[in-house]
């Protein structure tokens, strides 16, 4: 009898341990646990003490979850991440550059419209055209999909002299493309041998200027340009639209700055990198990204410069040129459900509010900018993702060598304004047909 009732208690015993285990096992695969999944997250820029409290916090909330973030030279960024795509070791999630769907929309996983155990998708079609400015859908949505986050949207922006400023008696920054070249005349200082003493902006060559092609490309955009034809199959900007020789016209506009023969000529070849130029205070206006602010801090601290927003071709018709970058997650990741909450964390206002601080980076998010807007380096980057463009690139890579090459063929007078456009519209229609 006494065996018996042993027994008895020993199988009542066991019989609760499973029931427990079992629940244990339940809870871990439902109610937000992940189960130990492990998500290795690969970026550029960004060092990880910038994403160390956002992953923290997401840890927290999914119990199981492991986020490690790697990040490499943006010089080898792209091959790596091809390479481990391409061998099935890569990453779960990654950043991708804006224009990148075009050539590796492929390698990307779409935001399912369901995740399990979720009630509510993370993010639809819809709600990314409210919550981001509408440059990100243009990039990022494709066939009603989503393929990629922003972590933020930055814009070409004015970085001006103020003493050179003063000194000319200029009392503010341009805001149209006339008043730009009105200041170039006055802020240009030359010898009597006609070399430049100090450059009224940094324009008109291609290598010597930081975002030469950017700049281009930005001009092109505001003065109505066509960058391809409706379907994107086709690079069209040589082409003449409303009779009228846009791409010719705003190719010249770039490249008389560094003409000596021109009334505008302020650069060449022959003169220090722009950003170098525009710290030594040789250079009274530059155009360039957010972040150049605290290099420009940092190497003399003593520079008396200001931001302003991007000359305009037209004040009632504003365009920006938009250059970011956002994460999307890989096509072959064992745990992208996952990833894609990561990714929606990291974008949503909490995680982008850390991300934004961490990075002093303008937002990409429409609930963020009217806090950032008073700031005196990042808000007129904020404002201007608003009305940030961008255009349908196979390759963006190649397309920047192929523009450098367009400028350098007229400022070293190899070709017409026209050849060299023609040229490179021919260059990256070839891109588009492979």
């Amino acid at each position: 009898m006494e065996n018996k009732k042993l027994l008895l208690v020993l199988g009542a015993l066991i019989s609760v341990t499973v029931v427990i285990v079992i629940v244990l096992i339940l809870r871990g695969l439902g109610g937000g646990g992940v189960n130990n999944a492990y998500i290795e997250f690969w970026g550029t820029f960004d060092s990880p003490v910038v994403y160390e409290a956002i992953i923290r916090d997401f840890e927290a909330q999914h119990q199981g979850a492991k986020i490690v973030y790697r990040q490499f030279p943006y010089e080898e960024y792209e091959q790596k991440l091809l390479n481990s795509l391409a061998a099935g070791t890569g990453p779960d999630l990654y950043m991708i550059h804006n224009t990148w769907l075009p050539k590796h929309g492929d390698k990307l996983k779409p935001l399912p419209e369901k995740i399990d155990d979720l009630k509510e998708p993370l993010l639809t079609v819809q709600n990314l055209k409210r919550d981001y400015v509408d440059v990100v859908f243009n990039d990022f949505v494709y066939s009603n999909q989503i393929y990629a986050l922003p972590l933020y949207v930055d814009t070409l922006a004015l970085y001006y002299n103020k003493d050179l400023f003063n000194t000319a008696g200029i009392t503010g920054p341009p805001q149209t493309w006339e008043e730009f070249n009105r200041d170039v005349e006055l802020l240009t200082k030359l010898n009597s041998a006609g070399d430049i003493l100090q450059s009224g902006a940094a324009m008109g060559t291609a290598r010597n200027i930081n975002r030469s092609t950017d700049i281009l490309q930005a001009l092109m955009i505001q003065s109505g340009v066509p960058m391809t034809n409706a379907d994107k199959t086709q690079a069209i900007f040589e082409r003449s639209a409303q009779s009228l020789d846009i791409g010719e016209r705003t190719l010249q506009f770039f490249t008389d700055f560094a003409n000596p023969a021109t009334r505008v000529y302020a650069w060449n070849d022959r003169l220090h990198y722009s950003v170098d130029s525009f710290i030594e205070g040789s250079l009274a206006m530059m155009l360039n990204y957010s972040h150049q602010a605290d290099i420009i801090k940092s190497k003399n601290s003593r520079l008396n410069f200001a931001i302003a927003p991007m000359p305009q071709a037209s004040l009632t018709d504003i365009k920006n040129f938009a250059n970011y970058w956002g994460v999307g997650v890989a096509n072959k990741s064992q745990n992208s459900d996952l990833a894609w909450q990561f990714a929606a964390y990291l974008t949503s206002k909490e995680g982008a509010t850390q991300y934004l601080n961490n990075t002093g980076r303008p937002s990409a998010r429409r609930d963020l900018i009217d806090l950032q807007r008073s700031d005196d380096e990042v808000g007129v980057f904020a404002v201007q993702s608003l009305t940030a463009k961008s255009w349908y690139q196979v390759d963006n890579v190649a397309i920047e060598k192929i523009f450098a090459d367009m400028i350098e063929d007229i400022y070293y007078r190899r070709s017409s304004i026209k050849e060299a456009l023609r040229n490179a519209e021919t260059k990256v229609n070839v891109l588009m047909q492979k």
